[in-house]
């Protein structure tokens, strides 16, 4: 009997470490499955992931409809949209070059596309996109002739425009039983999927050919992150802080961006600011018209109403069209002398001023008034209680800067805001970040830990990786020179992480354990992401941005390390 109820235990255990192997190896790239499975598996999930049952699908169907209408009549009876704004000069083409048609794309081409997709199926799909995959070599001709035929006729099948929505909590804490508390994201055809991936590549192609992109926009560029963005912003707060001026950064945020694009605005800036023509800007008018979305939730489908405003969420091409939808924001901004950066709807303005000179806020004050015209004009719409104000620079020089309202801005500025996912003092010492780091990061060692035993050392390392290290190296940047009693913090939770994947006792010591899994302590990693982005900045594979911060070395006569690379430190 002790036998045969060893040998189950024995079995159970292998089947959950085969499946515990099998789900981590097809999810490592997505941290958010993970983490839902993970909390599932160990019985420490306290969020309510599922729709409640009292919601169905034509409720948030309306609702999500009805939102849109209620902010466009909103925008368009306000009195910023008739005050008689003039359209921004930014609205002149960039260039002279124009994008007219699309490339027909090759055979190789589109299976390098199908196999770097990944698999997800979405409910329009007619069959499982695991099995598409896999008889794709079958239909691959069928499959190139359709896709060229849609580029080359500039013309976009209607089964490729009908989307699901599926709702998703903004964020997890949120009450499920309110409707405003979901955000839409569209599940499209796995081919409308592959068809966007070909016009991204061709157009984002033609976009940097003639730099017509922002430069202060790190939205869905290549080389380009939230991790640039706020090197870039907070480099450029720091040196404001240490010529003993205040700055004043300011989050805006706006109401369901993608959803209120207008498609006649967007089709106009396409044609007339980007330069796109021909059969390809047909395509594009193809793509905005006559689409169709349902929304599916505990299992029932509503019915399929037609979609007059925005751009997709969840989709490949819109986050492109957003931020070309976008394109006269930054030189508005720009106009006024005040600095600004951008990802995706996500922007930030700061200023620096000295604290007993308070003059240059009124520049801050008129380029507010100007980017809401703007969005007004675009039907966008701030989002005026998610607007945040952080007062940053020396604690002697905030003392003397006495705070005045600015209208359309909170009467109080904050103490600590999230910037792009970075906790952000007033100090600029990163403290409540660090510490938020690390309680999330014990939180999940702690799940991991009652993983352990059913799982490899190389799926443990997975999910290390997953929730651990990704978390300790996120901006790891900007703690370069920062005290190492803080930064023991972090290191604490790395040795915690080693321990975990290696069943290191507590009181071991942790150095060799950390050679071994070749992990770079907390401080080198922070100095190696210094020279990564220096490296890359040096040789065009970073956002130009960065590569303007730094300057190369010209001796005064001539040296034998004239031309040995290194760096001015001014």
């Amino acid at each position: 009997m002790k036998e045969s109820l060893s040998k189950y235990r024995q079995a159970l255990m292998t089947a959950r470490s085969v499946y515990l192997s099998r789900l981590i190896d097809r999810n490592k790239t997505n941290p958010k499955f993970l983490f839902e499975s993970v909390a599932r598996l160990t019985h420490n999930s306290t969020l309510n992931l599922q729709v409640p049952q009292a919601l169905n699908s034509d409720e948030f169907i309306k609702f999500f409809k009805g939102k849109i209408t209620k902010i466009r009549q909103t925008i368009q009876c306000t009195s910023l949209a008739t005050n008689g704004c003039q359209p921004p000069a930014s609205l002149m083409p960039i260039n002279n070059e124009t994008f007219e048609s699309f490339i027909p794309i090759k055979h190789s081409e589109l299976l390098s596309l199908i196999s770097s997709c990944k698999s997800s199926t979405s409910l329009v799909d007619p069959i499982p996109t695991k099995f598409f995959k896999e008889i794709v070599p079958q239909i691959s001709n069928t499959l190139l002739n359709v896709s060229n035929s849609s580029l080359k006729l500039g013309y976009v099948p209607k089964p490729f425009k009908m989307a699901v929505i599926r709702p998703v909590l903004k964020k997890p804490k949120l009450e499920p039983s309110v409707l405003g508390n979901y955000r839409p994201i569209s599940n499209l055809p796995f081919i409308s999927n592959i068809m966007e991936k070909v016009v991204v590549r061709q157009l984002s192609s033609f976009l940097q050919k003639n730099n017509t992109n922002e430069l202060y926009q790190s939205g869905f560029r290549p080389n380009h992150s939230t991790e640039t963005a706020l090197v870039k912003v907070m480099n450029d707060l720091l040196m404001a802080s240490d010529r003993g001026l205040i700055s004043l950064l300011v989050l805006l945020d706006l109401t369901a961006a993608f959803d209120t694009v207008d498609h006649n605005i967007l089709l106009d800036r396409l044609e007339g600011v980007v330069g796109i023509t021909g059969t390809a800007l047909s395509w594009f008018r193809s793509y905005l018209t006559d689409r169709y979305q349902y929304a599916h939730v505990n299992n029932e489908s509503s019915k399929a109403t037609k979609v007059t405003y925005g751009v997709p969420q969840g989709s490949v091409l819109s986050p492109l069209l957003f931020t070309l939808y976008m394109l006269p924001l930054g030189n508005i901004i720009r106009n006024h002398g005040v600095g600004f950066h951008c990802y995706a709807d996500d922007t930030q303005l700061y200023i620096s001023v000295n604290p007993d000179d308070t003059s240059l806020l009124s520049r801050l004050e008129d380029c507010l008034l100007d980017i809401r015209c703007c969005m007004a004009k675009n039907f966008l719409m701030l989002n005026t209680e998610k607007t945040e104000v952080l007062v940053i620079g020396p604690k002697a020089a905030r003392n003397k800067f006495h705070h005045r309202s600015i209208s359309g801005l909170p009467t109080q500025p904050n103490t600590v805001v999230r910037n792009l996912g970075l906790l952000v003092d007033s100090d600029l010492c990163f403290d409540a970040h660090i510490r938020s780091i690390t309680r999330t990061v014990f939180y999940h060692l702690r799940n991991i830990a009652k993983l352990r035993k059913m799982v490899s050392l190389c799926d443990a390392e997975k999910l290390i990786h997953a929730f651990v290290t990704s978390r300790l190296d996120y901006c790891n940047a900007l703690l370069s020179g920062y005290p190492s009693g803080s930064l023991h913090k972090l290191q604490l939770v790395q040795n915690a992480a080693a321990r975990v994947l290696t069943n290191t006792k507590k009181f071991d010591h942790i150095t060799p354990v950390l050679s071994s899994l070749h992990w770079l302590p907390v401080k080198s990693r922070t100095d190696y992401k210094i020279l990564l982005l220096t490296y890359k900045a040096l040789n065009g594979l970073a956002p130009e941005y960065l590569s303007d911060l730094l300057t190369s070395y010209n001796p005064p006569r001539l040296l034998r390390s004239q031309g040995a690379g290194y760096l001015y430190l001014g």
